[in-house]
């Protein structure tokens, strides 16, 4: 069972000048092969200590200075669950931005991939600022980052994060607190439901640190009738039962809201 909570670093360092450019390195050395690959055959993949504990913690800190958000959600209030949250406003943190802006030329062409196997006509801009003007210019122009804080019998039901007509097919969720340590329960689910089939979860483990990177509503799977055939399955996320302790998430949407 975990003890308390570990202390929070302050959030102070993550503001050095050199924060965003590091992020970015990171991002950019993984091995962007094998994630394309998990997400072709999941609809979602790990990417294990992206951030280092430090990092982690003082992201989560975050979520106790009111003024770097523009709204808190209450989920009961809303039947989504139990917990809350808090969406970042603009200007984002610079770890935040960095996050962002690095992970989403990577994902872009695969998004433009799988729509084009879905017969969806969007294509996707090379960087995330062109996407974001998109958005924008659609009048979607909040901003969608958040960071999520679980306390025991907590847990947010199973969604998809939609926010108008312009939506990214691909998101990211970061952990900021250690399984074990600092939380029980809380995993990560994944749900397919499939044409003609009942729903397929998916668990995944994360560590403090873990990125997961998740189809937002859809994705092609290949069908029965060969090659270049396709169809569409639809996904949703959630977070099981925290049973004790507090969970910290920072959620990565690259789509703004209405």
């Amino acid at each position: 069972m975990p003890t308390n909570p570990t202390p929070l670093f302050p959030p102070l360092p993550l503001e050095a000048p050199d924060a965003g450019a590091n992020l970015q390195q990171r991002i950019a050395a993984q091995a962007w092969n094998d994630i394309v690959a998990a997400l072709h055959a999941d609809g979602c993949a790990l990417i294990p200590a992206l951030l280092d504990a430090q990092e982690a913690l003082r992201l989560a800190a975050l979520y106790d200075d009111d003024s770097l958000f523009r709204s808190r959600i209450a989920m009961a209030r809303h039947n989504f669950g139990r917990g809350e949250y808090k969406y970042f406003r603009y200007p984002l943190p610079a770890p935040v931005q960095a996050l962002r802006s690095a992970f989403y030329p990577h994902l872009a062409p695969l998004a433009n991939h799988w729509n084009a196997l879905m017969d969806i006509g969007v294509r996707y801009p090379a960087t995330h600022a062109e996407f974001v003007r998109r958005c924008n210019e659609a009048g979607q122009v909040r901003p969608t980052p958040l960071l999520l804080r679980y306390e025991a019998g907590d847990y947010n039901c199973l969604h998809q994060d939609l926010y108008g007509e312009h939506m990214f097919p691909l998101q990211v969720a970061i952990l900021l607190s250690e399984p074990g340590r600092d939380f029980s329960g809380g995993e990560f689910v994944l749900t397919e439901q499939r044409p003609r089939m009942q729903s397929r979860p998916q668990v995944v483990p994360l560590r403090q640190g873990d990125a997961v990177v998740f189809a937002v509503s859809q994705r092609p799977v290949p069908g029965a009738r060969g090659p270049g055939h396709v169809y569409r399955v639809n996904l949703r996320h959630g977070v099981s039962r925290l049973r004790s302790g507090r969970r910290h998430t920072l959620g990565i949407i690259f789509h703004d809201a209405a």
